[in-house]
């Protein structure tokens, strides 16, 4: 669960996740479908992974989802084994990256992540194990982007809209320039989409999301 300063901060507890049987009907039916379309592409990418790489084929990263509940979060492995640890060193050896890192908890050059992590993460490839999250009912197929909890401290009175429904596969965030989208503007496109939900707005997000992955010179 949260930590208790952001469960102070955020308050309430929802009964069901947004959009309720409806919208969870339609990740089930998504989700699975996609899963069988893809499944190629689920072997080849860990074959490809050990081959050129070695190590674990999977990240598990524990993010906040529905009422601030806790839970493992899949994505193929795009960075070094030792993130964190290159993360640290690289900061506090760049200063004009440690600000970068701490505006957007992103980095345009970021020393972690591997060559073919790369084409992973600009086609958003390594975000497919996501598929078995949303039929656990940890995620949705369109939703505010998981967050971690230091994140969900970030999005300030906001948060009380992220903890609402469940994260997402996609959502505002990645049609609307996906990581070239500042934080702020992230947490605004999060409350937007909690605050205008509709069935009809989650197929809209979805059909537009295929186009939006095929632009490959994103930053990753």
């Amino acid at each position: 669960m949260l930590t208790a300063s952001v469960q102070e901060d955020v308050g309430g507890d929802h009964r069901e996740p947004l959009g309720g049987w409806a919208k969870r009907l339609l990740d089930l039916l998504v989700a699975s479908t996609a899963l069988i379309l893809a499944s190629p592409i689920l072997v080849l990418i860990p074959l490809l992974i050990k081959a050129t790489t070695g190590g674990p084929v999977l990240f598990v990263h524990r993010r906040i989802g529905f009422n601030g509940k806790v839970f493992d979060c899949y994505k193929f492995r795009t960075m070094v084994p030792n993130a964190e640890e290159v993360l640290q060193r690289h900061l506090s050896c760049d200063l004009q990256a440690a600000q970068e890192w701490a505006a957007n908890q992103k980095l345009k050059c970021d020393p972690r992540i591997l060559f073919f992590g790369k084409m992973l993460r600009k086609s958003s490839l390594d975000e497919l194990p996501q598929l078995f999250n949303v039929l656990r009912g940890d995620m949705s197929c369109v939703g505010p982007r998981p967050v971690v909890a230091d994140e969900l401290q970030r999005y300030g009175a906001a948060a009380h809209e992220y903890l609402k429904t469940r994260p997402g596969l996609t959502g505002l965030w990645q049609i609307s320039g996906r990581n070239m989208t500042e934080y702020s503007h992230r947490v605004l496109l999060d409350t937007q989409y909690v605050q205008t939900w509709s069935l009809l707005r989650d197929f809209s997000i979805l059909i537009r999301t295929i186009p939006a992955m095929m632009k490959f010179d994103q930053t990753s």
